[in-house]
């Protein structure tokens, strides 16, 4: 079973709501509009001091009740971190308590990796392991490789998402995911693949994002829009 606070992924899959810059409102909005769970982008949110992120985790869980993602994206990742990865890593764990899911990249250093995955697995935290390509939709195998790496370094759910630049390369994507045992997200990136943020979870996708207004990344949807597709198909 694959649960992210109380939500069941097992059941049906999760449209997930980020949230960055006006937190408070974003979240009240992503719960209006229909989202399961929501990612704290800790890099967007400008803030270092833990007791000032407690407060604003705070108000959004009394505000929605929405099981949360922490995510602290680095730039490699797409991300916009700016302090050191020792702080990066410490901001993360140090969030454990307050979260019921963290997402770290598995291209992050294998050692500050497992701190993360240890503490949460320790927290009763579920760990996504995820990977980024924005170039490129790579082969059908190294897709798989990659999905294969993330559990084996701790993921609960492995995230992979690539750039599409054909139709081929999202039904790659589809084949990869069908053919995974293990829980993953998987996510074609660009208009091309605009799609499988509804089509994947029929393949096995258990989280797909949505946006209150503006895109954070590449052929993002609107949660609304997500809602509306994900009850037709679920």
């Amino acid at each position: 079973m694959v649960k992210i606070g109380d939500f069941d992924l097992d059941a049906k899959p999760a449209i997930v709501s980020v949230i960055d810059d006006d937190p408070a409102e974003d979240a009240k909005a992503a719960n209006w509009l229909g989202a399961n769970l929501l990612e704290l982008r800790l890099d967007l949110l400008n803030l270092s001091d833990l007791d000032e992120m407690k407060k604003i985790i705070e108000r959004i869980k009394s505000n929605t009740k929405l099981p949360c993602i922490a995510t602290n994206r680095i730039q490699s990742d797409g991300g916009k971190w700016e302090g050191t990865e020792d702080e990066r890593i410490a901001l993360l764990i140090d969030v454990l308590p307050l979260v019921e899911a963290v997402d770290i990249e598995l291209s992050a250093d294998e050692e500050q990796r497992s701190k993360v995955v240890d503490a949460a697995k320790e927290a009763n935290v579920t760990v996504i392991i995820s990977a980024h390509d924005f170039e490129t939709t790579p082969p059908v195998d190294e897709m798989k490789n990659i999905i294969n790496e993330a559990h084996n370094a701790g993921a609960d759910i492995a995230k992979l998402a690539v750039m599409a630049h054909t139709k081929q390369d999202v039904l790659d994507l589809l084949q990869a995911t069908n053919d995974m045992e293990k829980p993953v997200c998987t996510i074609a990136m660009g208009e091309i693949g605009k799609h499988s943020r509804i089509v994947a979870p029929c393949y096995g996708s258990l989280l797909t994002y949505g946006v209150i207004a503006k895109a954070v990344a590449p052929g993002q949807i609107k949660i609304h829009e997500l809602k509306s597709a994900m009850e037709i198909l679920f």
